[in-house]
């Protein structure tokens, strides 16, 4: 396979989406009206992946496949002279969470062989289309509803699930990731605008993403009312159907159990230990010294996908309004899935 193609491709792909999300409906040619009925039909089969959040997945993926930084990414690694089949069964908690095992193991010269989410169906599948037409046919891949005739896997599920594939993929080279969350450290003297890019990290893809914060460490002295006076930017999330089920739900549990919690109408705030918090919750704790922090982060390493936080807190930290956009070298679980592919 040619990587010079392929990566030219990829960035023919960015600017076809770039060119599709700047186009107003009345701009539509007919490739974009299929684009657009496709995001159509991808929300009414998963109502979590509305159009926005599918639109906001594509611009972040268009960003982020520029030449350079596909390069300098691939650069990196011993490129395969031997082409394997590697299985893939990807998740579906956020709109093309598993485009970039897809994209790793083309870059890496194997053919993946793809077990879609029944959650994320058509958008992958659409963009490799596109991908193989704009790179001249020199990519190669196949779908299948089961997983047979592999050199190799990588997988994603639920902690209960990657219990099952570990024992069933045992006698293959493989990556099994898990459940994972991520946390938010503040200093206390965060600016407004700082607390509003930390609701971007809360909310974006109504929190089901594993690099959304769910955990929260606040100062002893920090006033909750601030974080909910910059989570207003996001109150309409109330009025997604599965979001406000899941709001409704929680609160009438905690009630019922007469136990404490910071309520804004569209998200609870609970001081909570527990780093996975439900949906519409956030768990938070004080601290008096940033040492219970890094204890925290140290017994808890595996479960943690980032620490958002200020970079003078030096927890090894991303920027606030940063998690959801990792970069091409940024990998689930801290799994090199690159290094991984190299070598199989």
């Amino acid at each position: 396979m040619n990587i010079e193609n392929q990566v030219l491709g990829l960035t023919k792909l960015s600017s076809y989406i770039k060119a599709f999300l700047a186009k107003n409906p009345d701009e539509y040619n007919e490739n974009d009206v299929d684009f657009e009925l496709l995001l159509k039909r991808s929300e009414i089969e998963n109502p979590w992946f509305t159009i926005e959040s599918q639109k906001l997945a594509l611009a972040q993926w268009a960003d982020l496949l520029t030449e350079k930084n596909i390069k300098s990414w691939i650069n990196e690694y011993k490129i395969s002279q031997l082409s394997k089949r590697v299985g893939l069964i990807l998740a579906g908690n956020i709109p093309l969470v598993g485009f970039h095992d897809v994209i790793s193991v083309v870059l890496s010269n194997h053919i993946p062989v793809i077990k879609l989410s029944s959650k994320d169906r058509y958008m992958i599948p659409f963009l490799l289309k596109k991908w193989k037409e704009f790179s001249d046919n020199q990519i190669e891949f196949e779908f299948v509803e089961k997983l047979e005739n592999f050199d190799a896997v990588i997988a994603t599920g639920s902690n209960n699930t990657a219990r099952y594939l570990e024992y069933y993929f045992k006698n293959q080279l493989h990556i099994i990731r898990k459940n994972r969350t991520s946390i938010a450290v503040l200093k206390g003297d965060e600016t407004d605008e700082e607390l509003q890019l930390l609701a971007k990290d809360i909310f974006q893809y109504f929190g089901l993403g594993c690099r959304n914060v769910t955990r929260l460490f606040i100062p002893e002295d920090f006033v909750i009312d601030r974080l909910f006076e910059n989570f207003l930017g996001f109150q309409e999330i109330i009025n997604h159907n599965k979001y406000a089920n899941n709001y409704d739900y929680n609160r009438a549990i905690y009630l019922l159990n007469q136990e404490k919690f910071w309520d804004n109408n569209f998200v609870m705030l609970k001081e909570d230990d527990k780093l996975f918090s439900p949906l519409s919750v956030i768990n938070f704790s004080r601290y008096s010294s940033l040492d219970e922090v890094k204890d925290f982060i140290s017994e808890n390493e595996e479960n943690i996908q980032c620490v958002v936080a200020k970079q003078e807190l030096a927890l090894d930290s991303i920027a606030l309004g940063e998690a959801q956009n990792p970069g091409l070298n940024t990998y689930a679980d801290n799994v090199d899935t690159m290094k991984f592919l190299s070598v199989i």
